[in-house]
């Protein structure tokens, strides 16, 4: 469908009557006003604007079809004395634009070279989320080979009914993926309940669970619903669950078995349907083995497991994540950061992340908040990174490309790590022919990491 606004009736029944001649479906008006309406509710294919319009300017036309449809291809149309200013609308976006008088032929190729062109990028799209996988991924953000594992398994276990036991350290994300299992799951429209068992007192933790009833015990002034009750026909994920002490633990597996809760208190059974996703940021087997989590319920929970990998363990995903916590902040605190320099973009990559993706995010905040200008820099960085700065490879106080270029330790027997590194690197080159894929992976790198590494050594003058 193309989306053809003008105003004059001449003009309109031309293009109209060339549009449909080559098998598009046309909606025409003369109105700006009534073209953003339209564009309110529905996406043509394509729009062919006149840039002169009684009732709206049509840049305002223009600039309100790319705010509703950023890839709508518009071709605007204008008359000889406003060549100026259509060349001006392709600036802001337009696709192309035609002078009247034009043929016939002139539209019609022109809208179809705009549909090719569309279909091409769709295309593309496409093409990258299948060879290279989405970057963006019900929250998640990050595209290395390891998330996209992480996103595979994700897709195949929501539609399923199955327990799943989601393990990582602490800051990796295991309530974003609790949250995207059940944003992808037949549930996605009930409730998703979250439930920290290491937050909680032991002693109050059964009732947060399974709730309680009026005079219960001491301070139970009212009847309470529990967790998983309020998760009815949704997701319970329980997070840290090998901090659940044992009594309690044979309560989950009764529910579990069953489908049945018992508020503390009370005597009456309730039947409650709830799909549960458990996480620890411990080994749960290995407390099977120390006797602090039950072996039949870890065998009830674990039937699919999760394994969300370290920030460490990420690196081509740093970057892209610390430009969106940036972005976040930036607009939170109202500041107007660009980016960063490259000596901190170095040290985000360099720097191991014991905290993971919850350390990254604070780390960026604390430089938005406590500093302004355009580029974040290194002499912004909190104290943790710039003390690992001053003890990484490379001294702050000392020129990297002198380190670089300088003769290796006196001593013959030890080497600079660079140097080691750079050695192993260029005999696996040698030995593949220069096949970057092929050294990476003898070097158990991926390619990505190589070609920095050598982007790096070129810049600073240690490879030819």
């Amino acid at each position: 469908m193309i989306l053809l606004v003008e105003d004059s009736p001449t003009a309109a029944h031309f293009c109209e009557k060339c549009l449909k001649e080559e098998g598009y479906q046309v909606v025409t008006t003369g109105l700006g006003q009534q073209a953003m309406e339209f564009l309110n509710w529905a996406a043509p294919a394509a729009v062919v604007l006149d840039l002169v319009l009684p009732d709206a300017s049509g840049m305002e036309v223009l600039k309100y079809a790319q705010k509703l449809h950023p890839d709508l291809p518009v071709i605007v149309v204008t008359a000889t004395n406003l060549v100026d200013v259509a060349v001006e609308s392709m600036k802001r976006g337009a696709y192309d634009f035609l002078v009247k008088p034009f043929p016939a032929e002139r539209l019609a190729i022109t809208v179809r070279n705009a549909l090719l062109r569309k279909a091409l990028i769709e295309e593309v799209a496409e093409l990258r989320q299948v060879v290279v996988g989405p970057s963006r991924f019900h929250g998640f953000i990050g595209q290395s080979t390891a998330m996209q594992a992480v996103y595979r398994v994700i897709d195949s276990v929501a539609t399923s009914k199955a327990s799943i036991f989601i393990r990582g350290e602490s800051g990796t994300g295991k309530e974003l993926a609790a949250q995207a299992i059940h944003k992808a799951s037949p549930r996605h429209m009930k409730p998703f309940i979250a439930l920290n068992c290491a937050a909680i007192p032991h002693d109050f933790l059964e009732s947060h669970l399974f709730g309680h009833v009026k005079g219960a015990f001491t301070g139970a002034t009212a009847d309470r619903i529990g967790a998983v009750k309020a998760a009815q026909d949704g997701t319970l994920f329980l997070d840290e669950i090998c901090e659940m002490p044992l009594e309690l633990q044979a309560k989950l597996l009764r529910f579990l078995q069953t489908g049945e809760i018992i508020p503390v208190g009370s005597h009456k059974a309730e039947i409650v349907d709830v799909r549960i996703v458990a996480a620890a940021n411990r080994d749960p087997l290995e407390e099977v083995h120390t006797g602090d989590f039950r072996e039949d319920l870890y065998c009830r929970l674990h039937v699919i497991p999760l394994e969300l990998p370290p920030l460490r363990e990420r690196e081509e995903d740093v970057m892209m994540l610390a430009q969106h916590f940036l972005a976040k902040c930036n607009a939170e605190e109202g500041k107007h950061f660009a980016g960063f320099d490259q000596d901190v973009t170095a040290l985000l990559r360099r720097y191991d992340w014991p905290g993971n993706v919850r350390q990254l995010e604070n780390i960026v905040r604390n430089m938005v908040v406590l500093n302004d200008g355009e580029t974040a820099t290194a002499a912004m960085m909190p104290g943790d990174l710039q003390r690992f700065a001053e003890k990484s490879l490379w001294p702050a106080n000392q020129n990297t490309e002198d380190l670089m270029l300088s003769e290796p330790s006196p001593c013959d027997t030890i080497k600079p790590l660079w140097l080691v590194e750079k050695e192993a690197v260029m005999l696996a080159l040698d030995f593949t022919n220069q096949d970057i894929p092929q050294a990476a992976a003898l070097l158990q790198l991926s390619p990505s990491m190589l070609y920095r590494k050598l982007q790096a050594w070129k810049t600073q003058g240690a490879v030819a």
